[in-house]
């Protein structure tokens, strides 16, 4: 398991509701925190890790051992409150790219945990902010297309950097084929979603 990188095809494909938890998955999204915290980061989408499942994984600590491991199955955000803030995001899978965009200060958060048991949370802050840009994921929207066009101007160069090397990457056959990446998501979806 590896966090792919713009603009691998899985980053834009909306994902699909889970119906069922297996000791698998379990093991699945074990190897999501190690990869996570590898990578040094506070939140991980299922679809980062080529997975085309609505759940994401967050500890704002970013290292194992320490802060609180969070797993949000069938995530939905719904009431934002307080009035919006900007700050800046990067991405695992955007590695060195960082950008300001304006979200919500407050959401209320209703989502299953690794249990099956569903929960509803008021969210603020930085695990607000980490949600947010998490489900964003698991809806196919990465966090520039949410930054003003001045500041993703200022990104582009970047951005055409990670479409290169995919497209290098993908012509000496490293990244598999849009066919073989649709197998590997059927696959998938028809035993979780």
């Amino acid at each position: 398991m590896d966090i792919v990188t713009f603009p691998h095809p899985g980053l834009r494909r909306p994902s699909k509701p889970l119906k069922r938890v297996d000791a698998d998955l379990r093991r699945v999204i074990r190897e999501m925190f190690d990869k996570m915290y590898e990578a040094k980061g506070i939140g991980l989408a299922a679809n980062q890790v080529d997975l085309p499942l609505r759940l994401f994984i967050v500890n704002l600590e970013a290292k194992p051992g320490a802060g609180e491991e969070l797993v949000f199955i069938n995530p939905i955000i719904s009431l934002p409150r307080g009035g919006s803030e900007e700050a800046e995001e990067g991405c695992l899978s955007l590695p060195g790219v960082y950008g300001q965009v304006v979200r919500p200060k407050q959401v209320r958060l209703n989502a299953y945990s690794l249990s099956g048991t569903e929960f509803e949370a008021d969210l603020s802050g930085l695990m607000a902010r980490c949600c947010q840009h998490e489900l964003d994921h698991l809806d196919g929207v990465l966090f520039p297309d949410r930054m003003s066009p001045t500041a993703r101007a200022d990104i582009a160069d970047d951005l055409d950097m990670f479409e290169t090397e995919y497209a290098s990457r993908r012509t000496t056959g490293e990244i598999p084929t849009d066919d073989q990446l649709a197998e590997r998501w059927a696959q998938w979806e028809s035993r979780y979603a």
